[in-house]
């Protein structure tokens, strides 16, 4: 099951907030945040492999280069690694990207198409034979780096950097990452941004002396809203049966074995 991702309620333009806008004196990350962080190599690998079995129910991330619907969220196409949307920008930005890379790649004609769509659920100038040349772009590493790069600078690098900033450990920073991938990195009530001030009326963040479970179970309650606000999202397992199994667990660390469900379908993750 595939339910993609839907970067809500904003563009890829839109900011994160302001972290001194909303928490009061931060802690340095390197003295809020302590051990290996999500930025690790081997701690980056297992939370592509998370959003992966919530996204394509496959723990095998590198097959979704190829990836690509629409899977009726009024957002067009969702594809890719994590669900670049026709609709929201990120795409459109990323064939930019690929372009500027690569002159004349088999996904350059479509720009004008991506421009015209932005903001939009529009198949129009795409069609079967954009999702059939995405799938043959997506066998060609420059396309694939693309993507990788794109992904870290809209979306793992600002959760992880947000994160540390407000003295989250390892499973903080990749609950943050999981909710910017589904609901943007945009301020309005079902984004990433204000997701987090939602959470931040309910409780403190370990940078400003607050707990830090307590504060990541505030963050996942105002999660859940914002996905029920979406019949596409309307299912919150990777919520209730993945991010809380391991908080509740109080593997505030994301250390493996790692054993969750997303959509009744178990996974786990051994080392």
């Amino acid at each position: 099951m595939s339910l993609g991702t839907a970067h809500a309620g904003s563009t890829v333009d839109a900011g994160l907030p302001d972290p001194g806008a909303s928490v009061s004196a931060p802690a340095p990350a390197a003295e809020a945040v302590v051990g290996v962080g999500l930025d690790d190599a081997r701690k980056k690998e297992i939370a592509m492999q998370l959003v992966s079995s919530a996204e394509n129910s496959s723990l095998d991330w590198k097959a979704q280069y190829q990836y690509i619907e629409d899977i009726g969220d009024g957002r067009g196409y969702t594809a890719g690694i994590v669900g670049f949307c026709s609709g929201t920008g990120d795409m459109l930005e990323l064939v930019q990207a690929y372009t500027q890379a690569k002159p004349g790649n088999v996904l350059a004609k479509y720009l004008p198409a991506l421009k015209r769509v932005n903001g939009s659920d529009s198949h129009s100038g795409l069609g079967d034979a954009f999702v059939a040349d995405w799938r043959t772009a997506a066998k060609d590493k420059t396309f694939q780096q693309a993507q990788d790069a794109e992904r870290d600078r809209v979306y793992f690098d600002p959760a992880v950097k947000q994160a540390k900033s407000d003295g989250l450990r390892t499973l903080g920073q990749f609950i943050y990452y999981d909710a910017i991938v589904m609901h943007g990195p945009g301020d309005d009530t079902v984004s990433f941004g204000g997701i987090r001030k939602t959470a931040l009326r309910k409780a403190k963040t370990p940078a400003q002396g607050g707990d830090e479970t307590a504060y990541l179970n505030a963050f996942l309650d105002a999660r859940k809203a914002a996905m029920k606000t979406e019949e596409a999202h309307s299912d919150t397992s990777r919520v209730d049966t993945e991010q809380r199994v391991f908080l509740r667990a109080g593997n505030l660390d994301l250390n493996p074995p790692l054993r969750w469900k997303v959509y009744g379908d178990p996974y786990t993750i051994e080392n």
